[in-house]
């Protein structure tokens, strides 16, 4: 004897398989974007702002690279390297100063020879600043400004004033581009 309870009609195995797995996908899913978005927001952002960039190059010469570099993010960051025109920036020719903010003048190109790298009016206005020559990675503090000066980068010289270069400043996150116009310091 056959016994039927209602209308047997039922999903198949197949079926029923795929629905709990998009679901499982679906609910990971929403837990990775509400990971995400809790690290994210709690996670302060590196973001360097690169100006006053300026090239000089000296009758003899003798040429100069100058920026500012502001870091306006929320985090420290380290300067891996810089470059000018592609071309790395040994730190032995790198000079900077720290300031706790930015400033609105435009750079100063230093003299040619003898130059004093303790007491450079680097700013029009500003006091005159003390220098440090670089030796490796340059730290820069949240909300700081450092004044950069790089003598002789190479490939730049007479020959090259009035042609645009760029300047890159490397951090472990991420590269900053700036260009620039090599100038004369000559004048009359």
């Amino acid at each position: 004897m056959n016994l039927r309870i209602g209308n047997e009609k039922a999903l198949s195995t197949v079926v029923t398989t795929l629905i709990i797995l998009v679901v499982s996908v679906l609910l990971a899913g929403v837990v990775t974007m509400y990971a995400v978005n809790i690290t994210s927001t709690r996670t302060q952002q590196e973001d360097l702002r690169i100006t006053k960039q300026r090239i000089w190059v000296f009758a003899n010469g003798t040429a100069y690279a100058a920026f500012s570099i502001d870091n306006v993010g929320g985090r420290d960051v380290i300067i891996d390297k810089i470059q000018v025109r592609g071309v790395e920036a040994s730190w032995s020719s790198v000079h900077y100063l720290r300031r706790s903010s930015s400033f609105t003048a435009s750079l100063n190109p230093p003299a040619t020879s003898g130059h004093d790298w303790s007491s450079f009016t680097y700013a029009t206005g500003e006091a005159a600043g003390s220098f440090s020559a670089a030796s490796g990675d340059l730290p820069l503090a949240s909300g700081d400004t450092m004044v950069v000066y790089i003598k002789d980068p190479d490939s730049i010289g007479l020959n090259d004033v009035g042609t645009t270069v760029g300047i890159t400043v490397f951090t472990e996150n991420a590269q900053y581009y700036v260009e620039c116009n090599i100038e004369t310091s000559v004048t009359a």
